[in-house]
Parts: C-alpha cells; structure tokens; sequence
C-alpha cells in the first residue's frame, strides 16, 4: 500500500486527504465545515450530509489517484448508537450541547471515580458515559432500541466496511467507559448492563475488512478496498512519534481542542478540576495528558487568521507585559473557574498587537499543561500552532526545553491516522525552533503565571 485515503472529522472541519507512505506526506486534501444541526431531539452531527461528503472526496481524490486503503480519525467525546438495523437509534449527540447537564447530579452518583477511569467529570456531553446515561434516562422508548454502540471513528469504518467495533484511544479519551489500568471497560458499564451493546474493542490498527459494495457503489472506489478500525485524533498525532521518538518527549496537538500528552512522564498526581487526564494512545498504553480549548479560543479571538507579525511587534509585547489571563472559553481547561481578563486596553491594540497577546496566551496555556501531567524532554507541536513563531517563541521561553516544530498540515492528524495502515513507514518531519528567546519572554511567562496564581486564590 501507498497511497492512503484518512478520513478526518474534527468538531470545526471536516476533511479527507490523501497521504503518501513512501514520502509519509499528506498530498492532497478536501474540506468542509462541520455544523451542529439545531432542531429534533436535541444538537446533533448531521451524518448523512458529511457521508455525502466523505464519498464525493473519495471519488475526487482517487481519480487524481488511485486509493490503496482507508484509515479515520475523528475528535472524541461522541457515541453512535444503531439500532438492529444498523441505523441511528438516537442522533448522535453534540458534546457541547448542555442537556446532560440536567441530569449531572443523578449521573455523579454512578459513574467511576477518577482514580479509576483517568477520566475528569466534564461539563455537557464531554464524558461520553454522560451522553449515554442522559440518552437512556430521557428517551428510554428510543434508547431500548439500541442494539449497538461504536465510538465515533468507528462508526464511519463501520459505514465504509460494514464490520462493528469501538477502539481503545477513543475509549479511553474521557469517556468514564475504560479503566485505563486493567484494559477493560469501567465499572459504571457493566453496572448500568451496557457491556453488551458496545461493539468488540480492537486496536486502532486492525484491519477491519474491506469496503462494502454499497460504499464501493457510492465512492467509486473498489469494492474489497482494505479499511483500517481508525484512531481518536489527538492521538493520530501522537502515533507516529509514539513509533519513532525515545521518550521522554510531549506531543502538542492544536486543533479546536489543545491536547498535550506527555511520553515519560514524571510521576505526578493529577489534578481532575484542571482537565487532565489519561488518555490511551494506539499501542494500549495509559498517556498523562491536559487540554484547553485553544484552536477555538483563537478563533474567536483572532478573527483574521491571515494577520503577519513582525519579531519587532512581538519583542515590544512581551516587554509591555500586555497580557491575556484565562481563560478563553471558560469552564474547561487549567483554570475553569477563572474569568478571562486583559492587563491592558484590549481596544487599542493593533490587530497585530492583539495576535501577539492571544498567541503568548495559547502558548502559556499550553505550557501550564505541560507542567500539570509532569512532561519532560522536547516539546513537539503538531498542527496549525506549529505555523505560528509568535507562539513558538513563547512556548520555548515559558519551558526552557527544546521546542520542535512538527507538521503543519491542513490536517494535522492524518499522518497519524495513515500510519495504522503501515507503522513501520512511520516518519517524524520535525524542526527544531531555532533562534534565541530574549529575556523579556521569560519575565513575560513568570509575570502570567503569578497573576494567574493570584486570579485562581482570588
């Protein structure tokens, strides 16, 4: 095989590329937004306009060149429930909608404990146990329909080959559904009696089969193409350093979400009210990680994302201290219970002015992760941050380690995901980040974490 199609489905784009396993380059990519359909039961992902999507791409992408195989990624956070059909039972939930929530007092007392799981209590639909709990106490005519239930990546290589299945990086991406430790699932799953309606657990790189002659019919792809299960997509980007990098070492994924997982790790008790956690990457093996919202923190606040910055803008920022303190979207995150402020006049910034500010805060967000899960070694950033110098520069002098710059792709995961077809073609294009970080960003980084000390005691 040499040419892999990855489906690639994060909660603000949706994506298909194709990826080259002699180069181990992405050559080629479709996008499209991925909404929130508001109405019916409650916000849900509308599956249907993004299958229409996922064919039209293939069919697209293989006449440019033939596809050898197909590997997905999706973000986390998201159960698919079929009933005996293979058809939805229930809409597949959006994470962000707050209906759970009403139920948050009722779900406290039978979910896992932390210590258990790994998995910190979340807001809304963050913790898929959550979602299903909701689901089933709220809709229970639908939900005794259920017959099966998949992670979300899995849903689509169910679409793709008709095999059922759920793996273990989704299950164990906060679900309250997997104990980490032992490799099974929790206890809440077999006391709520729902061991046997999940779908058999495989590894991210199983082959599941081939493709169906009705997805073939809908592609135009051949039918039989080889179909790998899929993989969460914070650690698609993992995978390949996970393969070819000693530890100790930590992997930046920006996208909406900011996830940092750290590789030989120092021991550390986690803090569950900060969002860490542990994830489990492709291999099984339980991963020290944090997140924060920062893909959407910057989309919110940096409107024009095509705005340039000079190193002069920069240095004069950092020497004014003219910060953003958190957090941006609140309740998630290090600092949840904190309210976003800016130390200066937020209006009379330039818009290059204010790049720099939200780009020192993304990177001392994501160095206070790094702190909180014990991280060591290089930092590695995959994904847009890795485009970003104002960022890079920040995170280097807020952690004093090597900071590498990974890849920068419109997908930045799907070198990830290609690698489950052939791990062992696995390459790591990084770079380090060069250059000498004045003294001002190191005082810039002490100041922000001293004033975000004070703001969590206020």
């Amino acid at each position: 095989m040499k040419t892999i199609a990855v489906i690639d489905i994060g909660k603000t784009n949706a994506k298909v590329a194709l990826v080259d396993l002699d180069r181990f380059e992405e050559i080629a990519v479709r996008k499209t937004a991925n909404g929130v359909t508001v109405g019916g039961l409650y916000p849900h992902f509308d599956v249907e306009r993004l299958w229409r999507f996922i064919v039209e791409s293939l069919a697209a992408l293989n006449a440019e060149r033939p596809i050898d195989a197909i590997s997905v990624t999706t973000h986390g956070a998201t159960a698919v429930l079929l009933d005996r059909s293979g058809d939805l039972a229930l809409p597949l939930l959006d994470y962000e909608f707050t209906g759970p929530d009403a139920l948050a007092a009722d779900y406290d007392k039978v979910r896992p404990s932390f210590v258990e799981t790994g998995a910190a209590r979340l807001p809304m639909g963050l913790n898929i146990g959550a979602q299903i709990y909701w689901q089933e106490q709220t809709f229970p005519e639908l939900f005794a329909n259920v017959a099966t239930i998949l992670t979300y990546a899995q849903y689509w290589s169910y679409r793709l080959s008709g095999v059922a299945s759920t793996e273990l990086t989704s299950l164990g991406c906060h679900t309250d559904l997997w104990n980490p430790y032992a490799g099974d699932f929790s206890t809440m799953v077999d006391a709520r009696g729902w061991r046997p309606l999940f779908a058999p657990v495989r590894r991210a790189s199983d082959l599941l089969g081939g493709l169906t002659a009705h997805a073939a019919k809908e592609s135009g792809l051949p039918a039989g193409l080889p179909v790998f299960c899929g993989i969460h997509d914070s650690n698609a980007s993992l995978l390949p350093h996970v393969l070819t990098r000693p530890a100790p070492f930590a992997v930046v994924s920006t996208g909406t979400w900011v996830v940092i997982m750290a590789m030989g790790a120092d021991k550390v008790v986690l803090d569950e009210a900060r969002d860490t956690l542990i994830n489990v990457n492709a291999l099984g093996d339980p991963v020290p990680s944090a997140r924060f919202m920062g893909g959407r923190a910057f989309a919110t606040l940096i409107p024009d994302a095509a705005i340039t910055v000079s190193e002069d803008v920069e240095a004069a920022m950092a020497a004014r201290q003219c910060m953003l303190l958190p957090s941006v979207p609140e309740g998630s995150g290090p600092f949840p219970r904190t309210k976003a402020r800016w130390t200066c006049k937020e209006n009379a910034l330039t818009g290059a002015e204010r790049f720099v500010v939200v780009s020192f805060y993304l990177a001392m967000m994501s160095a206070t992760c790094l702190d909180l899960i014990g991280a060591r070694g290089e930092v590695v950033v995959e994904g847009p941050f890795a485009a970003n110098p104002t960022y890079l520069r920040m995170l280097s002098a807020a952690t004093g380690r090597p900071v590498l710059i990974g890849s920068q792709s419109a997908t930045g995961t799907s070198l990830g995901a290609a690698c489950l077809a052939d791990g062992s073609r696995a390459r790591v294009h990084t770079a380090e980040f060069g250059g000498n970080v004045p003294e001002t960003y190191r005082a810039y980084a002490e100041k922000w974490r001293a004033d975000c000390g004070r703001s969590e005691t206020a």
